[in-house]
């Protein structure tokens, strides 16, 4: 029994960082979409990617960590950084100058039915049960609700930017499962590096495509930037790289879970948005997949999988 207690108090530990973790995500897509009212997706990306990647690196530096100097670290860095940062976030920023916040946080929270598929497909580490098949096709019912009387009603505008929000979610699962080989690595590290690698990958685009010296941000897409970088991405990211490390990959998607109506409720209070029936209805399909694929059915089980 007293092996127990620190076992117990250390999962425990986890599930507070998990709803945290849950929470700044969720208040990301209303910081997204306060911020692209008056600048542009890329550069409020590579601004996003360059000022967390910034804080990170004076904390590891307060801490006296370093960084790898090894080239095969920094590639897999940059990979990490495509499946985690410049890609998903660049198509959320761009779809949310059409879309609300509260429906970019429905269709990317099916982020865990996505890597649950990957694993099956890809990497096979998770096992396969009824449960998680049922939560996988619960979630993909949601989606198709969410969109479909878009994709009916023929509004291509906003059926493409719901699209590159599902391809956004496809890119966080494979970040999910490649953010494994960083173990062994302090959390801070490639959530530096990967930010640092996106950062320089964004900034020339933002140069030649936005001409950001040209900008006229207002004082509350600053602030969203601001708030976005320091606690959404940079504190968001340390607390990603932890977890995927003591819960795994589809158990670290499980804050897909817990940060849709947080988010969706962020965007109701903030920005006055509403939801539609259907999507309503859609939002507790995908939520009820999630909840089926990373809600352990035993405590065995969860204490097991946090090992």
């Amino acid at each position: 029994m007293p092996t127990m207690q620190p076992q117990n108090a250390s999962f425990a530990r986890e599930l507070v960082l998990l709803l945290v973790l849950a929470t700044l995500w969720g208040s990301s897509y209303t910081f997204i979409k306060i911020g692209v009212e008056t600048i542009p997706p890329v550069t409020l990306i590579a601004a996003r990617t360059l000022i967390a990647g910034g804080l990170l690196l004076a904390v590891l530096r307060y801490r006296r960590v370093r960084l790898p100097r090894d080239h095969a670290t920094w590639r897999r860095f940059l990979l990490q950084a495509c499946l985690n940062s410049v890609v998903p976030f660049t198509l959320i920023a761009w779809a949310e100058q059409s879309v609300d916040a509260g429906l970019a946080v429905i269709l990317n929270s099916a982020t865990p039915i996505f890597t649950f598929l990957l694993t099956v497909l890809i990497t096979r580490h998770e096992q396969v049960t009824s449960r998680k098949l049922c939560g996988v096709m619960a979630g993909l019912a949601g989606i198709c609700l969410v969109i479909g009387i878009e994709a009916l009603g023929g509004l291509g505008e906003n059926l493409m930017a719901q699209l590159a929000i599902i391809l956004a979610t496809i890119c966080y699962a494979g970040a999910a499962i490649f953010g494994r080989n960083f173990k062994g690595l302090d959390p801070a590290v490639p959530a530096a590096g990967s930010l640092i690698s996106g950062a320089v990958i964004l900034l020339p685009v933002s140069l030649v495509v936005d001409r950001p010296w040209e900008l006229d941000p207002s004082a509350a897409s600053m602030l969203a930037l601001l708030g976005l970088s320091a606690f959404s991405t940079a504190l968001a990211f340390v607390i990603y790289f932890r977890l995927v490390q003591t819960l795994g990959s589809v158990g670290t998607t499980a804050q897909a879970y817990l940060r849709v109506p947080i988010g969706v409720a962020i965007g109701l209070v903030f920005l006055g948005e509403s939801l539609s029936p259907t999507a309503w209805i859609g939002l507790v399909c995908v939520m009820s997949g999630v909840a089926a694929m990373t809600v352990p059915a035993k405590a065995g089980t969860t204490k097991a999988r946090s090992a």
